[in-house]
């Protein structure tokens, strides 16, 4: 069953990007990237993006600054993004780690959160062997613990929060980009004629 939930935080003006958060293997990345194409948006990967400016992957990263030095890059990598307007904005797992993060991304954007589960989660990265974070001999009780400490993050800072389970990519593009169009009006936007 599908659960979507408005967030009853007041919409910020100052909106002019989207923003997804959510786990890793929650599809920010994928879904993201078609929102974006469904909504004629560019968009960006702030990891990836990361990754092509430094020339090395966030595992060599986390390895060689540790992963405060990682959330350092993060954080200025985040504030450049988000200060471009009409874009769809991928971020990191960990990014509401930081109340920094958290600000920057309230202030700038409209907040998705794909919600998922942690089974779903193993399901998706099954094969993942580049994240710092699963490499451990326990990746259900690593996104279990990961899952405790950051979901109530996640919610609370959400304008619009999809349960990422059960559905085609391109049927999840849909409802995602319909449930936006719906609920959200970019800053600098048309406002609504006052004779009507």
């Amino acid at each position: 069953m599908l659960v979507v939930e408005i967030s009853p935080r007041p919409m910020v003006t100052t909106a002019r990007n989207i923003v997804f958060i959510g786990p890793m293997g929650s599809g920010k990345s994928t879904i993201g990237r078609r929102v974006a194409d469904a909504l004629s948006m560019d968009f960006v990967d702030c990891d990836r993006e990361l990754e092509q400016r430094l020339g090395v992957e966030v595992g060599l990263i986390f390895d060689i600054e540790g992963e405060s030095g990682f959330r350092e890059r993060e954080t200025r990598m985040l504030t450049e993004v988000c200060s471009r307007e009409n874009y769809v904005i991928a971020t990191g797992g960990g990014v509401v780690m930081s109340v920094e993060n958290c600000d920057i991304i309230r202030q700038r954007g409209y907040v998705v959160y794909l919600e998922t589960p942690v089974e779903q989660q193993l399901t998706r990265l099954y094969l993942d062997k580049k994240r710092p974070l699963l490499q451990t001999p326990d990746r259900k009780e690593k996104l279990e613990a990961l899952a405790e400490e950051r979901d109530p993050l996640y919610l609370g800072l959400a304008d619009l929060t999809v349960q990422s389970t059960n559905r085609s990519l391109v049927n999840m593009t849909r409802l995602v980009s319909r449930l936006i169009l719906e609920q959200w009006t970019p800053a600098g936007g048309d406002d609504a004629d006052e004779n009507d």
